[in-house]
């Protein structure tokens, strides 16, 4: 039986922490059920220039991931009728990323407003794994409010939040979106290869002699 994750895309800069998520499920051989907001496609195509339609969703996910897409179903936001919206359907868990505040809001209230929305809260009654990765900053009170229901209500709450600890102070961008990728991979409990883990040792990762 098909057990996909389902990944969340909402409308909070950020959609690269998205790519790289969806390409780590994609090479680890995971099925993937994909939901983009109606805000996210804007910021897709702000972030990246790359459209999204619900009619075209093969192709236009195939260009913005620049890959296969493997085993990957596309959900529009608006079908609440779709097959993660209900606790019956076979998922591992769910991934919203980026998570914004409004989604954020939505999931720890219940509010449902789209498919996102319902199928997060679904993973989360049925106490399926659920990560949840904020990008904004500062926060306001009400976030972290909602930040810490989500918590309580079983979800792992994880900031778009890279380490330099893998890749130095010259890091580039890519090193840090992977970074944060690879975190979130780790809490789906997801096999990897996207950052450079801690060894205990100062840069032992940028010096693999272990010299001065």
């Amino acid at each position: 039986m098909r057990e996909p994750w389902v990944v969340g895309v909402s409308g909070a800069s950020g959609t690269p922490y998205a790519r790289a998520v969806l390409s780590g499920l994609l090479d680890a051989g995971e099925a993937v059920d994909l939901v983009i907001s109606k805000a996210a496609r804007l910021t897709i195509l702000d972030e990246t220039g790359a459209t999204v339609r619900d009619a075209h969703w093969k192709d236009d996910v195939g260009a913005w991931l620049g890959r296969d897409l493997g085993d990957l179903t596309y959900w529009p936001a608006g079908d609440l009728a779709a097959g993660p919206s209900s606790g019956s359907y076979p998922a591992k868990g769910m991934i919203v990323v980026p998570a914004s505040t409004a989604a954020c809001a939505g999931i720890a209230i219940g509010l449902s407003k789209d498919l996102l929305q319902r199928a997060a809260e679904v993973n989360l009654k049925e106490r399926r794994r659920t990560v949840v990765v904020p990008r904004e900053t500062p926060v306001t009170r009400s976030h972290l409010e909602h930040l810490i229901a989500l918590h309580d209500a079983g979800a792992v709450v994880l900031p778009a939040s890279p380490g330099f600890y893998g890749s130095g102070a010259q890091a580039t961008a890519q090193q840090l979106i992977d970074f944060v990728a690879g975190k979130a991979l780790d809490a789906m409990g997801v096999a990897h290869t996207l950052l450079t883990r801690w060894k205990g040792e100062l840069n032992a990762q940028r010096n693999p002699l272990g010299g001065p």
